[in-house]
C-alpha cells in the first residue's frame, strides 16, 4: 500500500469503472502515475474486454515512453489477470503488480480518482452514449484534472505543476 514513486513513470496504477448511459453502459480504464497522480493513459468503451485496459496502457506507453520495467499496479480483475494482458505487458517491458484478493485498499489511488471523476463529472448530468462519455472524459482529464485540479497529496499542486518540479504552492508565485 505504498502509493508513492520517487520519479515519474516508474510506478503506475490502473483500474476500470463504469458509467451508465441512456444507450447502456460505458467503461473507463485508466493508468495513473503514482509520482504525480497524473492520468497518463485511459480508454473509454462500451465493453469490458481486456483490450480496454491494453488500450489505456498503450496510450500511457505511447505518450510517456517509460523506462523498461515500469510497474503497473492493478486489482485482480479478470482483465488484469488475463493471458492477453500478461503478454501485452511482457512485450512492452511492463512489470505487473496486483493487490490482494477482494481488497479495494490496495488500489486506493485509482479508487480515489474514480470517486472524483464521478462526483465532479459523471454524476452532474445524464449521459446519452459512450461517444459523449468519451468526449467529455477527454476534456475533463486533459483540460481540468491533470492541469487545473489541485491535489492535497501534492501539497495542493496540480499533477502537471508537480511534474514540472514545483513542490509547494508558494513556488508558483515566486
Amino acid at each position: 500500500r505504498d502509493f508513492t514513486a520517487e520519479a515519474p513513470d516508474t510506478r503506475w496504477c490502473g483500474d476500470i469503472t463504469y458509467i451508465q448511459t441512456v444507450d447502456g453502459w460505458a467503461y473507463l480504464a485508466t493508468v495513473i502515475d503514482l509520482h504525480s497522480r497524473k492520468v497518463v493513459g485511459y480508454a473509454v468503451a462500451d465493453h469490458l474486454r481486456t483490450n480496454l485496459i491494453t488500450e489505456a496502457l498503450a496510450a500511457a506507453l505511447l505518450t510517456r515512453r517509460p523506462p523498461a520495467g515500469v510497474i503497473m499496479h492493478s486489482d485482480r480483475g479478470t482483465q488484469y489477470t488475463s493471458r492477453e494482458f500478461t503478454d501485452f505487458c511482457a512485450a512492452n517491458n511492463v512489470a505487473r503488480s496486483m493487490g490482494r484478493r477482494a481488497t479495494c485498499f490496495d488500489n486506493a489511488v485509482a479508487e480515489s480518482f474514480f470517486a472524483s471523476y464521478k462526483k465532479e463529472l459523471i454524476h452532474t448530468r445524464p449521459w446519452n452514449d459512450v461517444t459523449e462519455v468519451r468526449q467529455q472524459t477527454f476534456a475533463w482529464i486533459e483540460s481540468y484534472y491533470n492541469r487545473r485540479r489541485r491535489h492535497s497529496t501534492l501539497e495542493y499542486l496540480t499533477p502537471t505543476e508537480y511534474e514540472l518540479g514545483f513542490r509547494k504552492i508558494t513556488d508558483l508565485a515566486a
